[in-house]
């Protein structure tokens, strides 16, 4: 018990010095630190696997104290995305959750750091991250506007160009919930795809997705598709307002998903077909171009039982 204990307060020392280490290298040293911020929350993923919630969240108290002592308010921000990030996924791992778990919680965690770093910069330093990008597109956009004046362009193109740029900016505004929600997922991706490999190598049980052709999403999803689709007719939303913003970011969500599941379905008819791999790279690359196709056949796909038909088939012909 006492060789187990200072066996904990070992590595707990050892992992939060490497990850300040990490860490200042990730603050102070250029060009370097696009690598070693990729390593960042592994220290924390790779101790709260082995050991439970209360010493695993002790390492994350300490890691964040020595992000300040290393590196200030400027290392913050970076600790408050790798720390509670590397802690989500390390206890998914040690508790035994699948990897549909982990990858939901962790997104969930870095979605609620995000806003919590976003709400502050706001309220402490008078800081609006989004806004300030807004601005900054709208500026550079307007600069292209003028370059386009000074090539001889006439006031009716001039004008146009402008209305564009205003609408793009609005929709730009309207689906910024679904651009974040979207993107903070898809880091979340990448990193278990990087970060899953290295613990397993270094003697830690990870868990398995399921096979991405298999993925059936629930069936509800079609009844929310058909609320938004319903809304959309029967009401007449105005841009700018918050019904209008709630609409868009729902239809593009649900859009994304039943394109990813027109993806799924994809995959799985090649895989029954038993064609080659490079056959479902050219499939999902099209997917893309066809995203309006795709989408009406991952409605298909959850509505009716298509895989079942196409397994009996087969099954019908190996016979």
């Amino acid at each position: 018990m006492q060789n187990q204990q200072t066996r904990q307060l070992t590595n707990g020392a050892m992992m939060a010095a490497f990850f300040a280490v990490l860490l200042a290298a990730s603050v102070y040293v250029p060009l370097l630190n696009v690598i070693t911020t990729l390593f960042l929350g592994l220290p924390i993923a790779w101790y709260s696997a082995k050991y439970p919630w209360k010493p695993s969240l002790l390492l994350a108290v300490v890691s964040l104290a020595l992000s300040f002592i290393v590196g200030g308010l400027l290392s913050l921000p970076l600790a408050l995305v790798y720390v509670p990030l590397g802690l989500s996924i390390g206890l998914s791992i040690h508790y035994g959750k699948s990897k549909l778990f982990m990858f939901l919680c962790s997104g969930l965690v870095l979605l609620f750091t995000t806003i919590l770093q976003y709400v502050a910069s706001i309220f402490l330093f008078g800081i609006n991250v989004l806004e300030e990008s807004i601005t900054m597109i709208q500026e550079s956009y307007a600069q292209a506007g003028a370059m386009l004046e000074r090539f001889g362009a006439s006031a009716d193109q001039t004008e146009q160009y402008n209305e564009a740029v205003k609408e793009m900016v609005v929709l730009v505004e309207t689906l910024l919930p679904t651009l974040l929600v979207a993107s903070v997922f898809l880091m979340v991706w990448f990193t278990l795809l990087f970060y899953l490999p290295i613990l397993k190598r270094i003697g830690t049980d990870v868990p398995k997705f399921p096979p991405f052709w298999d993925m059936k999403l629930p069936k509800s999803i079609l009844w929310y598709y058909l609320i938004v689709l319903l809304a959309s007719i029967l009401s007449d939303f105005q841009p700018g307002t918050m019904a209008y913003m709630m609409f868009m970011n729902a239809y593009v969500l649900l859009h994304m998903l039943l394109f990813l599941q027109g993806i799924s379905f994809y995959h799985f008819y090649v895989k029954q077909e038993g064609w080659p791999k490079w056959v479902t790279v050219i499939v999902t690359i099209l997917a893309f171009p066809l995203q309006s196709f795709t989408s009406i056949v991952g409605i298909v796909d959850l509505g009716f039982d298509i895989r079942g038909w196409i397994k009996r088939a087969h099954e019908f012909k190996g016979k």
